[in-house]
C-alpha cells in the first residue's frame, strides 16, 4: 500500500492582467507585503510559483523540502504556506503537522500532482491535517491566485 505519484509536466503562461487582477500582495492591515513560503522538491514548480506570485505582488520564500520549510518558517514567519504533499525527506503530511504544531493559526495550501495512500486521496488527507485549501496539479494560475486570495482573506469556502 504505497503512494502512487503520476508524473506530469505543466507549462503556464501568465498574462500581466491575470497576475495583477488578484491584488497587490498587500493583504495585511499595515500595507506590508504578504510573505508566502513555497515548499516543493521540484525546482521548476518553485520557480513557476515564485514568478507568478511575485508578479502579483507577493514576497516569496522557497524551500526544497519539508525540513527546510519548517526551518524557514522558524527563522522568518510568513503569512501563508503553499506546500507540495509529496516531498523528499520530511514529507508534506509531516511538514503540515509540524507547522500546525508550531503555529496553529498558520494558513496552508497543499498541492499535489495526485496519488493515493491506500484508498485515500492525498489532498483529502492534507485537508484533514489542517490545510485550508488544496490544489490539484496541474492547475490554472487563475485558480492559484483565487485560492491564495481566499485563504489570505480567511474565506471558508
Amino acid at each position: 500500500m504505497g503512494i502512487r505519484k503520476p508524473r506530469r509536466v505543466s507549462v503556464f503562461l501568465i498574462p500581466e492582467t491575470m497576475a495583477t487582477q488578484w491584488g497587490s500582495g498587500s493583504h495585511n492591515t499595515e500595507e506590508t507585503v504578504t510573505r508566502i513560503l513555497v515548499i516543493d522538491d521540484e525546482e521548476q514548480m518553485r520557480r513557476l510559483l515564485r514568478y507568478a506570485l511575485e508578479r502579483a505582488g507577493y514576497e516569496i520564500i522557497e524551500a526544497c523540502d519539508g525540513d527546510e520549510g519548517v526551518q524557514c518558517y522558524r527563522t522568518a514567519p510568513v503569512d501563508l504556506i503553499i506546500s507540495d504533499v509529496l516531498l523528499t525527506g520530511q514529507g508534506g503530511f509531516e511538514t503540515i503537522t509540524a507547522l500546525r504544531h508550531e503555529a496553529p493559526g498558520i494558513k496552508i495550501i497543499a498541492m499535489s500532482g495526485g496519488g493515493y495512500l491506500g484508498d485515500s486521496d492525498l489532498l483529502d488527507i492534507a485537508r484533514q491535517l489542517g490545510a485550508q485549501r488544496t490544489l490539484q496539479k496541474p492547475f490554472e494560475l487563475g485558480d492559484l491566485f483565487a485560492t491564495v486570495w481566499e485563504v489570505l482573506q480567511g474565506s471558508d469556502a
